[in-house]
């Protein structure tokens, strides 16, 4: 038997992903706990003492309360990975996004607990956190964020409102401005001042685009969109994951090409004569948004992926 990872709550979209993703890795042993033991909380409670790793694909409120309930095994506690939002700016995680820094794959590979990151926050942190890291971008600085997922992320309701005949074509949401992304934007990628962020939904099914928009007479010393570019690619490089590409011609971008990979583009458009660029990430939001980000970490905290290339942090 290979290593045991018990997905609690795997009935839900980003489960089924994980643990389809999961079932390919020779590694790994999925505990499954069946459709009858899904609410049966010492059911749960057995298979976590069994599991090497646990991962938790639950509402925030029910996340807490099973994190609670692993912490309380003490030393036989498994690893804990949460999808959730519950845990992912709270002491003691670590957040799951291993091109953060250097050294955040080593960090994830040692803890106990870490939490994986949302799929808007993960296009927003790729292309601030460098920006504030190098003093491109003040962490004060006033910021705008937009965008745009396929309807695969929206959960059940979300998903039978666009696979019926007639479903919305665009529709904006979160529109009280405060998404539960935003804490962990700003939190990790070391903004001071909280940003103004505008989610919206289309009529596909995976893909995401998440947008920043900058003025770059307003930053400090006028960087020109090559280098911002210069500052992505020297803290991405090596990465396996995020590419920076080099923007041709195009006027159009779609988030569909990236569907079903686990990969990030970052991009940066610009109009010279304006002072005006354009930061773009394109992801799939099941893929390096959830499912294929958690399989990352899940690889990193069971030491199944030790070679992880060295980056240099601009």
């Amino acid at each position: 038997m290979g290593t045991r990872v018990f997905i609690d709550g795997a009935a839900g979209t980003t489960g089924l992903q994980i643990a389809e993703r999961l079932r390919r890795l020779a590694e790994v042993s999925l505990l499954s706990n069946g459709d009858a033991a899904r609410r049966d909380r010492s059911a749960r409670l057995a298979f976590m003492q069994e599991a090497d790793l646990v991962v938790l694909c639950l509402p925030d409120e029910a996340a807490r309360e099973a994190a609670d309930m692993i912490e309380k095994l003490g030393s036989a506690a498994p690893k804990v990975l949460d999808a959730s939002t519950a845990h992912r700016v709270a002491p003691g995680w670590v957040y799951g996004f291993p091109e953060l820094s250097p050294e955040q794959p080593a960090t994830i590979a040692g803890a106990p607990r870490v939490s994986n990151p949302g799929c808007y926050a993960t296009g927003a942190i790729a292309l601030l956190k460098p920006l504030v890291a190098s003093g491109i971008l003040p962490p004060e600085h006033p910021l705008s964020i937009h965008g745009v997922s396929g309807y695969s992320g929206g959960g059940k309701a979300m998903i039978a409102d666009h696979e019926h005949d007639g479903g919305p074509a665009f529709e904006l949401y979160a529109l009280s401005l405060n998404h539960k992304h935003l804490p962990e934007i700003a939190h990790h990628a070391g903004l001071q001042r909280r940003p103004l962020f505008v989610p919206s939904v289309a009529h596909f099914r995976q893909g995401m685009i998440v947008m920043v928009p900058l003025h770059l007479e307003e930053l400090p010393g006028r960087p020109t969109a090559r280098e911002i570019g210069s500052a992505l690619r020297e803290h991405y490089a090596g990465s396996r994951y995020v590419s920076v590409r080099r923007p041709g011609a195009e006027q159009r971008l779609s988030a569909e090409p990236i569907s079903g990979s686990d990969a990030m583009e970052l991009f940066v458009f610009e109009n010279e004569a304006a002072s005006q660029a354009l930061l773009v990430a394109r992801l799939d939001n099941l893929g390096k948004g959830a499912a294929g980000a958690a399989v990352q970490n899940i690889r990193l905290m069971l030491e199944l992926d030790i070679a992880v290339p060295a980056r240099a942090l601009a």
